[in-house]
């Protein structure tokens, strides 16, 4: 098989292989980008209530007493006083912050957006563990493809042609940004 054939196969099948991790980096890179802005794993809400002042003194009573006052049977995941007049109470996905003399309370619920979150998880490699080498393969098929890519067309379109300038274009943006950022910021 001749070095131009190979090459094409090589990159066409690879570029099949890496087709969906492509689209998930993709989709959760432009999300993460943005993360300035607005959390793109979670939307979080805070609504608010009152109950009546929590009169207990000893720890276990008021947190007793709180979860009576709130009506929540399910014992939550922790409790934790970040002062003497706070009591904040964990469950999954949901936060309760109590203001123990007044009674305010503020609820804090954090619900995962579907299938953005797991994109993420798997762009920022939050698993760990074998994804570590898939990530790993994957980065390397994009190095393949990469270099495979330049040399797909022959002739004017090809790297020796139109090619060669949007190539250099291509290499431009990242260094004249970096020199931007390095020197100029």
């Amino acid at each position: 098989m001749r070095w131009h054939k190979l090459n094409v196969v090589l990159h066409r099948d690879v570029g099949y292989l890496a087709f969906a991790l492509t689209l998930v980096y993709g989709v959760s890179g432009v999300a993460v980008n943005h993360r300035a802005d607005w959390n793109p794993s979670i939307r979080q809400t805070k609504t608010s209530m009152a109950i009546t002042p929590v009169l207990a003194t000893d720890r276990d009573a008021i947190v007793t007493e709180t979860l009576g006052k709130l009506g929540l049977t399910e014992t939550p995941r922790n409790t934790f006083r970040p002062d003497p007049q706070t009591l904040r109470i964990f469950y999954a996905n949901l936060t309760y912050s109590v203001d123990l003399p007044t009674g305010k309370v503020v609820i804090d619920r954090t619900i995962p957006r579907p299938v953005l979150k797991e994109f993420n998880d798997l762009h920022l490699n939050a698993t760990k563990g074998i994804w570590t080498w898939i990530a790993d393969l994957y980065a390397l098929s994009l190095i393949l493809l990469a270099i495979t890519g330049l040399f797909v067309l022959k002739g004017k379109n090809g790297i020796t042609g139109r090619g060669a300038w949007l190539t250099a274009i291509g290499v431009l943006l990242p260094t004249v940004y970096w020199i931007y950022h390095l020197y100029l910021e």
